[in-house]
């Protein structure tokens, strides 16, 4: 039978030391990966928003108003909801593929409902690049408005968000047309519509203006009020950030 050898006390006691410093760098690395899975992506809670390229967040500061690089110019072209002659104008430029924006989504939604009547929503494209199913399900929704109306644009447009797992093909194509029929619109021409590309150039144009403007990521919010002044709303703010941000506004 071999004979094992006896480590000296010191070098038990040098072990020792080493293995409760490495338990404490351990512990320290898995609290931070802890707390930026719970916050997104590292950006501050609330602040989140999906950048155009695949850079790490930017951390938004609420408390420090930023305008627009550009006032955002309103058409009749744009889908509205709420009072369409609302004095102050949040402008949202969105993927429905962004996961951050499914966040926002319902907010927006809150937003009008407390604001009845005070403040109106335009909605406007921003497909990422590197959100595949993106720019075609933008594309979808400006069809649904031509054969349905502004109603359906926001009601289809409402449960893309709803029924998306987001990041790139949450919501498979070839769902986009039985979708249309689900809402009551016409199966044959909605496709014909789709299949054309029709709303491809609109899209497109949507996103550069939104660049013009100062978006760089979505959701990203424009507050305009009846001045043409502006104020970002940077990321998918939760509700209670966003409101003394209009309160101000609506003063």
């Amino acid at each position: 039978m071999s004979e094992q050898k006896k480590l000296p006390v010191s070098s038990n006691s040098i072990i020792i030391v080493m293995l409760i410093g490495a338990a404490f760098l351990i512990g320290s690395l898995w609290s931070k990966v802890n707390y930026l899975e719970k916050s997104g992506t590292g950006a501050a809670p609330g602040a989140d928003s999906q950048p155009v390229a695949k850079a790490p967040d930017t951390v938004a500061k609420p408390d420090t108003p930023q305008k627009a690089a550009k006032k955002p110019v309103l058409t009749s072209d744009d889908h509205v909801r709420g009072n369409k002659n609302a004095k102050v104008a949040l402008v949202n430029y969105s993927d429905t593929e962004c996961p951050f924006c499914a966040r926002f989504h319902p907010t927006m939604q809150q937003v009008i409902k407390e604001y009845d009547g005070k403040v109106k929503w335009i909605y406007r494209h921003f497909p990422l690049s590197f959100h595949a199913n993106a720019q075609k399900e933008a594309e979808a929704t400006e069809c649904a408005a031509k054969l349905g109306g502004n109603d359906a644009f926001w009601s289809y447009t409402d449960k893309i968000y709803e029924r998306t797992t987001s990041n790139g093909t949450g919501f498979a194509l070839d769902k986009l047309v039985p979708l249309a029929k689900e809402i009551g619109l016409n199966e044959s021409q909605f496709k014909k519509c789709l299949d054309s590309d029709e709303f491809a150039q609109k899209v497109k144009d949507q996103m550069a203006k939104g660049t013009e403007e100062g978006v760089s990521g979505t959701p990203g919010t424009i507050i305009m009020d009846s001045k043409g002044d502006t104020q970002f709303i940077n990321g998918a703010l939760p509700y209670d950030q966003i409101k003394p941000m209009i309160d101000s506004v609506l003063k």
